[in-house]
């Protein structure tokens, strides 16, 4: 699958290692930044990563910051960009299975293991259709 990551300052680390992961399982990974640790504004990485999904350049985005909550919210700006900040392996695959979630935004805080496990629920879990592909499709025609 083609995916794009991205972190800002605090999940840079956290983030090549991660990248190194999923192209271990296969997985062409773009990495969007940041590239050092130096403070960068998370928007920022947000709009690049979720301006590639929009315009079909990857599959998926993954997003990491302090909490994810900021990433989700900038990505969310994007049209047809459905992201979330997950916690749960409940949320990864309720989020893909009924609202398609195309953007994965993760706490750089949580333990590697927790966030590779929230990662290959979101690239393994399909979407369901039938009456949820009604409601995403009318998540798609929100803001922009």
């Amino acid at each position: 699958m083609k995916l794009a990551i991205g972190a800002d300052h605090r999940g840079v680390e956290i983030k090549r290692r991660l990248t190194q992961w999923l192209q271990s399982l296969g997985h062409e990974v773009t990495d969007v930044g940041a590239h050092s640790t130096e403070s960068v504004d998370y928007p920022d990485v947000a709009r690049t990563a979720a301006n590639m999904l929009a315009a079909g350049a990857v599959e998926r985005i993954i997003l990491l910051c302090g909490t994810g909550i900021g990433m989700a919210i900038a990505a969310n700006k994007v049209r047809s960009v459905r992201a979330h900040s997950i916690r749960t392996p409940f949320e990864a695959e309720i989020s893909r299975r009924h609202n398609d979630l195309n953007a994965l935004c993760l706490s750089a805080e949580l333990p590697e293991t927790d966030l590779q496990q929230l990662i290959s629920l979101f690239l393994e879990t399909e979407f369901e259709g039938g009456r949820h592909a009604r409601r995403v499709e009318k998540l798609d025609s929100c803001g922009g």
